[in-house]
């Protein structure tokens, strides 16, 4: 066995330890609503933390730039005239003004609006008009403020800390663990952000356990187990596999129609068919094979439509859901098709934040030029996508309105809810704040 077996095997067991937890483990509350503690994030975590800003969809030509913005951060990505991606924090060296406002492409220098300071896209002083007044100084004096940028696939990374570890370190174990969904085969398809009313953890809560589904989601009992779901958990970071095209034992008697019809109500497009009722009956199942069998082979046909080979992929990779929930707020969630991004960003306020939604899709051909994603703001109430993700954004806010309550001094958690757990230990270290996680 190789050390990263070795360890993983570590982690496995410990996390199979934690799924059995002794008592609730017990979380304060008041981290979702207290602005104190948004300080603490705002001071602490997010100027020191990798995360996802955009994809390389968006800056593939020299000139292409993005601006990502998180709380009172801003940070410009863009592509230099050597093809090299690049980011800076978005100020003017002068007076402190933000260099650009929106993203766009063709970007040849950097020009502060205010006083025109520019610098060229490797960040070097070009241009001071009206210099004599500044008295002598060199340029190379007044670079713009580097910022870390890299790449996990199509996914960009950003982080403000010069000195923090490389995003290679920070993502541990999680890219080899999902090599074999071929990350970079994926294309990013659209962007959307949203503004909801809850904190950024409670929203990305939401994608960190599957105790929910038999709550807001019962479409999915009949098409997925929710019980046998195992979970990895590394120091920061978490895992969920989830099999679809079988029941969740919580059912009794379910019928091969009962697979097919929760499975086209959940995500039918996979399969060719409208995720409502006109979806024809279940088609017949061979001797000697299974539902999930058949929707394999529905799955593997739609993808061949398109010029997608899933030939390389056995049934578990065709079939089931990966998700990776990156510290501290995204998350991954892969079929071996299709993958939706999903992060939160703080808001003004402790009870607001953004969510940006990002959907890639896997190409036939990975190399072949692509137009740049559509971007779309979208009001939370206007949103469309998809039956499950429609109900998780449905509950959302009413999980932030009842954190207010004064008897809620603290969550009970199961250990199934340990991404949870870890997010919140996590957050303890990178604040530098005194444990009050009890229990387990």
């Amino acid at each position: 066995m190789t050390t990263t077996e070795e360890a993983l095997g570590s982690t496995i067991e410990s996390v199979a330890g934690r799924l059995d937890a002794r008592s609730p483990v017990r979380i304060p509350s008041y981290r979702y609503v207290s602005a104190e503690w948004a300080r603490l994030e705002s001071e602490r975590l997010w100027p020191r933390v990798w995360q996802v800003a955009t994809t390389v969809d968006h800056l593939t030509q020299p000139g292409d730039h993005v601006v990502y913005r998180v709380g009172d951060l801003s940070v410009l990505i863009l592509r230099d005239d050597a093809g090299q991606l690049r980011a800076y924090q978005n100020v003017c060296r002068h007076r402190g003004n933000e260099l650009c406002s929106e993203d766009g492409e063709g970007l040849s220098q950097i020009q502060c609006p205010y006083h025109r300071w520019t610098w060229d896209l490797a960040g070097q002083l070009r241009q001071v008009p009206s210099r004599r007044g500044f008295g002598v100084f060199s340029n190379d004096e007044f670079p713009l403020f580097p910022v870390q940028v890299d790449t996990w696939g199509p996914a960009v990374f950003v982080n403000l800390d010069p000195d923090a570890e490389p995003l290679t370190e920070f993502l541990e174990g999680v890219p080899t663990d999902a090599a074999h969904l071929r990350f970079d085969e994926f294309r990013c398809s659209a962007t959307v952000t949203v503004p909801v009313r809850a904190n950024w953890k409670t929203l990305i809560d939401g994608f960190s356990e599957t105790l929910h589904v038999q709550g807001i989601h019962p479409e999915m009992l009949a098409m997925t187990d929710d019980v046998n779901s195992p979970q990895t958990l590394w120091e920061r970071h978490g895992k969920l596999s989830q099999p679809y095209g079988v029941p969740s034992p919580r059912l009794r008697n379910v019928t091969d129609e009962d697979i097919w019809r929760g499975f086209v109500d959940v995500m039918g497009v996979r399969v060719g068919e409208p995720q409502d009722s006109t979806a024809g009956p279940a088609p017949e199942v061979p001797a000697g094979q299974t539902m999930r069998d058949v929707l394999e082979r529905r799955v593997r046909e739609q993808c061949a439509e398109r010029g997608v080979d899933l030939s390389g992929f056995d049934q578990a990779q065709v079939m089931d859901l990966s998700q990776y929930n990156l510290f501290p707020n995204v998350t991954f969630v892969f079929l071996v098709e299709l993958l939706q991004v999903v992060k939160s960003r703080p808001g003004p306020t402790p009870d607001e934040c953004y969510v940006d939604l990002l959907a890639f899709d896997r190409v036939a051909d990975p190399s072949a030029p692509r137009p740049k994603p559509p971007h779309y703001e979208v009001p939370v109430q206007d949103l469309d996508l998809g039956l499950v993700f429609n109900q998780d954004f449905g509950n959302v806010e009413r999980a932030q309105r009842g954190l207010h309550q004064p008897g809620l001094i603290h969550f009970a958690l199961s250990g199934e809810e340990g991404r949870i757990v870890n997010l919140h230990r996590n957050l303890e270290r990178w604040l530098g704040v005194p444990s009050e996680i009890t229990g387990g």
